[in-house]
């Protein structure tokens, strides 16, 4: 094998892995197609060393300090396709290159799925956004926040926004049981039960939702949680199990992010929750652990 492993993705989980690798001193590529979940924000926060670095600069960091360790190999591209060959495994590129390693970590990530209300794919990110630890903060005190139910957690979700400013809960097709609705009031949560029909104002800003009978609320931000889609069909292809959760589908792994096909890993989006840099950083290091001591049989 050319390579003895391949790592599919070089944002923060794939990096973190593949450096884990090559300081152990074993050849490394990692294929990189360049469309990092995070693009959409211009800054990256809980990140220890680094809040309020954009997140595109963190990783042009990591991309240099990785390629500073003599077996360590980028390649830019998207894998085509994956075929299993004797113990290892051979990618296949779009444009045709073909790399070959012992083992695969998949750091391939999710697509975020967003909401289906006028306005939002424009503002993704900036306004309309996933996580209150991320972005919470910079809403600013005194504004005011809206959340969209979209999975069985939303509830919980909008109690816990609640920490960051004013917030009005949209439940749209959500059936609320009694002790949802008891804590939403506990936090002090309006519940409008009318869907959202579109966002106004001139993005990214947002002046108002308007609902589905008229009415403009105004709010500064619009929450929508969690509810994503795996960004690669590379793992279901070859046959790792995937476990679907409400808020969308993940990998199967262990302790140290081995699937259930012998030789592949998995780490970041595609393979846990909740999602972060920090969480996607270390479950890439924890991957390229796994599969270095694989490597050496322990």
């Amino acid at each position: 094998m050319e390579h003895e492993a391949l790592i599919i993705g070089g944002g923060f989980a794939g990096l973190s892995a593949a450096t884990v690798l090559a300081r152990a001193r074993r050849r490394v590529l990692v294929v990189d197609a360049g469309a990092p979940r995070n693009r959409f924000s211009s800054h990256a926060h809980n990140v220890i060393g680094h809040d309020g670095r954009s997140g595109a600069e963190i990783l042009a960091d990591a991309r240099a300090q990785f390629l500073r360790y003599d077996t360590a190999e980028l390649m830019q591209g998207e894998v085509a396709s994956l075929t299993s060959e004797g113990e290892g495994f051979s990618a296949t590129l779009q444009d045709g290159r073909v790399a070959c390693a012992r083992k695969l970590v998949l750091a391939t990530g999710v697509a975020d799925r967003l909401p289906n209300i006028a306005g939002a794919a424009e503002r993704w990110g900036k306004t309309v956004l996933h996580c209150p630890y991320c972005h919470g903060y910079e809403i600013g005190a005194g504004r005011r926040i809206g959340v969209l139910g979209v999975n069985e957690h939303s509830a919980r979700y909008a109690a816990l926004i609640a920490d960051w400013g004013e917030t009005v809960f949209f439940p749209g097709r959500l059936s609320l049981a009694d002790e949802q609705i008891e804590l939403l009031h506990r936090r002090d949560l309006a519940i409008i039960p009318t869907p959202i029909e579109a966002i106004e104002g001139e993005a990214p800003a947002i002046d108002a939702l308007r609902l589905a009978d008229g009415r403009r609320i105004s709010v500064d931000a619009l929450f929508v949680g969690s509810n994503v889609t795996m960004a690669s069909p590379l793992a279901e292809a070859l046959g790792c199990a995937i476990d679907e959760t409400p808020m969308g589908p993940i990998i199967r792994t262990d302790g140290q992010k081995r699937t259930t096909v012998p030789g592949v890993y998995a780490a970041g989006d595609a393979a846990r929750q909740p999602h972060s840099v920090a969480f996607a950083a270390a479950d890439g290091m924890m991957a390229g652990l796994g599969a270095h001591h694989d490597l050496i049989g322990l």
